[in-house]
C-alpha cells in the first residue's frame, strides 16, 4: 500500500539510482536524496482551505466579484481530494479538477440573478 511504499523510497541511496539506470555524473551532482511521502485526502483537503492562496478562497474571491457566494461542502472537498488521489496528480492536480468542476458555472453566473452556489458531493462526483 501506500505507506509501505513511502517506507521504500525514504530508503534509497544513490547507488539505487544508478543502478535504476540514472548516470552516475548526473545522480553525483544531487546535493542530498530527499524522500517524499504521499499525501493523504485530508492533507489535499487542507491544501484545498488554507495557505494563503488557496484554491477555495480564490474561487471563492472570484465568484465575489459577481456577488455570488460560492460554498464547498466538507464532503465536496474529501471527493476533490479523492479525485487528485485516484488520478495521481496530488497537489498539483487539484486546480484542473476545481477547474473543471466551476468552469461552466464561472460562465453562466455573470448577468444572472444567481446569488449563492454551493458545490456538494454529488456535484463533483458527477462531473
Amino acid at each position: 500500500d501506500q505507506m509501505e511504499r513511502d517506507r521504500y523510497f525514504s530508503d534509497v541511496e544513490a547507488q539505487d539510482l544508478i543502478e535504476f539506470g540514472m548516470i552516475p555524473e548526473f545522480v553525483g551532482r544531487f546535493p542530498a536524496l530527499v524522500p517524499f511521502h504521499s499525501l493523504t485526502e485530508d492533507m489535499l483537503v487542507r491544501i484545498l482551505t488554507e495557505p494563503k492562496n488557496a484554491l477555495v478562497p480564490q474561487y471563492q474571491m472570484l465568484f465575489g466579484m459577481d456577488k455570488v457566494e460560492l460554498k464547498f461542502t466538507p464532503e465536496a472537498l474529501k471527493a476533490i481530494s479523492k479525485m487528485a488521489i485516484q488520478k495521481k496528480t496530488g497537489a498539483r492536480g487539484l486546480r484542473a479538477i476545481m477547474e473543471k468542476l466551476l468552469l461552466d458555472v464561472m460562465f453562466d453566473i455573470p448577468g444572472s440573478n444567481v446569488e449563492c452556489v454551493e458545490v456538494t458531493e454529488e456535484a463533483v462526483l458527477g462531473m
